[in-house]
């Protein structure tokens, strides 16, 4: 596989490491590696990357760029995203190609989760 020049990792910044560690875990089954208490690395992601301390947050409202993940099953992953302890920020909705929702992690970064239109919603 050509990697050259291609994004290859992703760095979130994150209030509380630890809390942000157990939600990602819960909700996605992804997996840390810490490197000192203000940093810790994550895959199984579908690309790796990490979370730094800082208190700020990544917000659409704040022009920054969106992680949109996919789902083959929207209901059941925002069922899983509120039982870890995210927050949906802005419910379900249609647009050309799918549907999707956002919501924010423990920190208060915003993503959001998207399928096919005959997903189950």
């Amino acid at each position: 596989m050509n990697i050259h020049e291609k994004i290859n990792y992703l760095e979130f910044p994150a209030r509380d490491i630890d809390a942000t560690k157990a939600f990602f875990s819960r909700a996605f089954g992804w997996t840390f590696t810490d490197y000192g208490p203000d940093y810790t690395a994550f895959d199984g992601a579908g690309i790796d990357g990490g979370f730094f301390r800082a208190t700020q947050t990544a917000s659409t409202a704040t022009g920054s760029v969106l992680v949109v993940l996919y789902s083959a099953d929207l209901a059941q992953t925002q069922a899983g995203i509120e039982a870890a302890g995210g927050t949906i920020v802005k419910p379900a909705y249609a647009f050309p190609g799918g549907r999707r929702f956002h919501f924010c992690d423990p920190s208060g970064n915003e993503y959001a989760v998207w399928s096919e239109p005959d997903a189950a919603a």
